[in-house]
């Protein structure tokens, strides 16, 4: 019954962790003064490739009148404190 029980959970538990978020750590600029910036955006679900997440970092950026440059890393986990300290005000802002 136990082992019945410790398998459905990690059953039902699985599909939760693949949707796991993915950050994504980038750089992207203002231009007219030139100002430049990294940042670290979360991004719903398993990460995509980088062609598809560029296309949803570039639409964040743009609302708020920055150009992406590129994209760093993508990955599952979180940030470490070196990293969120380094992103600063753009931690998670877009």
């Amino acid at each position: 019954m136990k082992h019945a029980l410790l398998i459905a959970l990690l059953v039902i538990g699985m599909p939760a962790a693949a949707q796991a978020d993915c950050f994504a750590q980038y750089k992207a600029k203002q231009d007219s003064p030139l100002r430049l910036h990294f940042g670290i955006a979360r991004l719903s679900g398993a990460c995509p490739d980088r062609p598809t997440a560029e296309s949803q970092l570039r639409a964040r950026l743009a609302q708020g009148g920055w150009q992406l440059l590129n994209i760093v890393s993508l990955s599952p986990d979180e940030p470490g404190a070196k990293q969120k300290a380094n992103a600063g005000e753009f931690y998670l802002r877009y």
